[in-house]
């Protein structure tokens, strides 16, 4: 299965997919959205619509908001929250330029973050968490803190899977998939916040933007808000984008600036707005 990813037409099949779940025919994504919530334990109850004929298209399905008050946000000004519903792929200090990918795999800081060296050399010695979103998750990703953004860097590449029989086996995954790089300015200092993109994923949507990846992106592009006339400042638990399908969220932290609440396990489920560490 990991071989065909590689021989795959990887761009070709998600935009193929793109197609279906945009469609608009009623019987069509009825039976798709039924077809998925039998193959995975969708919780409708805590969306906004609960009721399948509601949706307008299995994309509209796939990116529901949750009912006001389905998820506590802590409020403490010393705690960071989960920003996603999902499940903790890896966490912990970056040693050096290293992030743990998986047991025994390592990627590089500089290569996620496009190597722009300037940028990395921030986070070395910090603290990371990778959150994977499931195909039942939610799947809007929020801020973990307040934070106002500096810039937004997109790059291309590959859209390999992002479950973890893909992370234990495909050497530099995060760094090698197409993602979204945004950059907030917070009381910690400099806080990333990666939107990584994964096979079958229609996009990447951020809420001040909209879509982020183009239809031929081949070039990596950066957005630069620091001057704007009008600052995008974002308060913890407001929303920051989504996922059209599911994929991952990876968060960069400065040195010494955080504790975390546990010691969280590979596979542990996160929900949005818990407490997951506290500042220093």
């Amino acid at each position: 299965m990991l071989f065909l990813q590689y021989c795959l037409p990887q761009k070709l099949l998600s935009k193929i997919v793109g197609w279906f779940a945009n469609c608009r025919l009623r019987w069509f994504k009825n039976q798709f959205i039924a077809r998925f919530c039998v193959a995975y334990p969708v919780n409708l109850h805590e969306a906004e619509r609960t009721q399948i004929e509601e949706y307008h298209s299995f994309n509209d399905f796939f990116t529901r908001s949750l009912k006001a008050g389905e998820r506590v946000i802590d409020v403490d000004p010393k705690v960071i929250i989960s920003p996603v519903d999902g499940f903790v792929s890896a966490y912990g200090k970056i040693q050096d330029k290293s992030l743990i990918q998986a047991k025994g795999k390592t990627f590089s800081l500089d290569a996620l973050l496009a190597d722009k060296k300037e940028l990395a050399q921030q986070f070395r010695f910090g603290d990371f968490l990778t959150a994977y979103l499931a195909p039942a998750n939610y799947h809007c990703f929020h801020m973990p803190l307040d934070g106002v953004l500096q810039q937004m860097i997109y790059v291309p590449g590959k859209l390999f899977s992002v479950n973890q029989n893909a992370v234990n086996n495909i050497d530099n995954l995060f760094a090698r998939n197409e993602r979204v790089i945004c950059i907030f300015e917070t009381e910690i200092g400099p806080v990333a916040y990666i939107a990584v993109g994964a096979m079958l994923v229609g996009s990447i949507a951020m809420e001040w933007h909209g879509v982020v990846n183009p239809k031929h992106g081949h070039q990596v592009k950066t957005y630069s808000y620091q001057h704007a006339p009008q600052k995008i400042s974002l308060k913890k638990g407001d929303k920051v984008g989504h996922f059209q399908m599911g994929s991952t969220v990876i968060m960069l932290l400065p040195p010494n600036k955080i504790q975390w609440a546990k010691a969280f396990q590979a596979d542990e489920p996160l929900r949005f707005g818990e407490r997951i560490a506290t500042l220093l």
